[in-house]
């Protein structure tokens, strides 16, 4: 294990953290990193689509005063070994189990496709005692999941990087309701500009969106994978908490829904006027701390 001084870009403030890069072997080889910081029982958190483990620096943040927080690479992206062609859950699943294994931590806080991934994981790993969960999505169309994803598969293999970003944030209703007015054109070009702009700014052990965009798939067929999940949730028996915000879109919303009346053990928590970014950084829309304030209470 390495230290290294991370600047943290997606805080609005000038701080630095000081945090610990680790690499752990998963099952088939692949090398996953992790960023560790604070102190205490063990918490892994497992981001969600178009992020790395950059992304919850600020929530780390918030609570390495009673946790030590880790921070993995989700395969393909930042400090972690690539992902192989052929995507399937249970590689995700087994990473997690090896960094489980390794720090001895016993909960875990997944976000979007990454709550998916540590549901799943709940249910097959005993090591997982308690487990946060922000907005997995299981409420997605079949068919209108299956159309994005050949329309981004096709782009991302023409180099069409914006178009398919575009793409995949439509698929996922990402953004205002005004984007659905404007024409595919013109949100390929502001997004082109977007990752212009922070490729420039990128330096290090930045994580950026144009390097993130290939994933995006991944967690498309990781989404359609967990078809039918909600069958088998019931048999979970680690303390479960349920996160959402009241502005988040309808799809996500009904997911919670659902699995708030399966699951056995579950408390739900609902954030006002807050979105599916909720736990992200604050430049970005996010309210990290609002977020860690209910996991400091339900991991304490």
């Amino acid at each position: 294990m390495k230290t290294e001084t991370l600047v943290n870009k997606q805080s609005p403030t000038t701080a630095r953290e000081t945090s610990t890069t680790g690499f752990v072997t998963s099952k088939d080889g692949t090398s996953i990193g992790y960023r560790q910081l604070g102190h205490g029982p063990g918490v892994v958190v497992v981001h969600g689509a178009m992020e790395s483990a950059q992304s919850h620096m600020q929530l780390a943040e918030a609570l390495a005063d009673m946790f030590t927080v880790y921070l993995p690479d989700r395969r393909g992206r930042g400090l972690s070994g690539p992902s192989s062609n052929v995507y399937s859950i249970q590689k995700d699943v087994e990473d997690l189990d090896a960094l489980l294994a390794k720090t001895g931590a016993h909960q875990v806080f997944g976000v979007s496709s990454g709550a998916i991934i540590a549901l799943q994981a709940a249910l097959t790993i005993p090591a997982i005692h308690k487990v946060a969960l922000f907005e997995p999505p299981l409420s997605i169309a079949d068919s209108t999941l299956t159309s994005f994803m050949a329309r981004y598969d096709r782009e991302i293999a023409q180099g069409k990087v914006a178009a398919a970003l575009v793409t995949g944030m439509k698929a996922t209703q990402m953004g205002p309701p005004i984007l659905n007015l404007m024409p595919n054109w013109l949100l390929e070009s502001l997004t082109s500009m977007l990752m212009n702009s922070e490729d420039k700014k990128a330096s290090g052990p930045d994580v950026t969106m144009r390097m993130l965009a290939p994933t995006l798939g991944h967690d498309f067929r990781l989404i359609g994978e967990a078809k039918g999940a909600l069958q088998s949730v019931a048999a979970l028996q680690a303390a479960t908490l349920l996160l959402g915000g009241s502005a988040s879109p309808a799809y996500l919303k009904d997911s919670v829904d659902a699995l708030a009346k399966v699951l056995p053990h579950a408390k739900r928590i609902v954030f006002p006027g807050l979105n599916h970014g909720a736990s992200g950084p604050t430049d970005r829309g996010g309210q990290p701390e609002r977020v860690a304030q209910e996991l400091r209470r339900f991991f304490a």
